[in-house]
């Protein structure tokens, strides 16, 4: 149901406790609230199974942590619940920090 809480263990995975987002395990659609753990979310956006969400704001420049190490940064800020892909986050896979 749309704007309901949703049940975590078939919708949606929190990897570590680190982690700064969870992955739908199906298409969740926006406005569903999402619990996993101690923490309710509500999702702005459609989100495609497989896809991230933000579990709680993320900074522009801030890590964006999954399996608890940083996979990218944030190029924008993300709110609670907002998709997380491709058009705010930035990988940081192959890429050396700076001496």
């Amino acid at each position: 149901m749309r704007g309901h809480p949703v049940s975590t263990s078939r919708t949606a995975i929190r990897l570590d406790q680190r982690d700064s987002v969870a992955t739908a395990l199906v298409a969740v659609p926006a406005g569903d609230t999402v619990v996993l753990d101690a923490v309710t979310v509500k999702l702005a956006a459609d989100i495609p199974r497989g896809h991230k969400f933000a579990l709680r704001a993320i900074a522009r420049g801030e890590p964006v942590v999954k399996y608890g190490q940083p996979i990218g940064r944030a190029t924008k800020p993300i709110a609670p619940g907002e998709h997380v892909h491709v058009h705010n986050v930035e990988s940081q896979r192959g890429k050396r920090e700076e001496a």
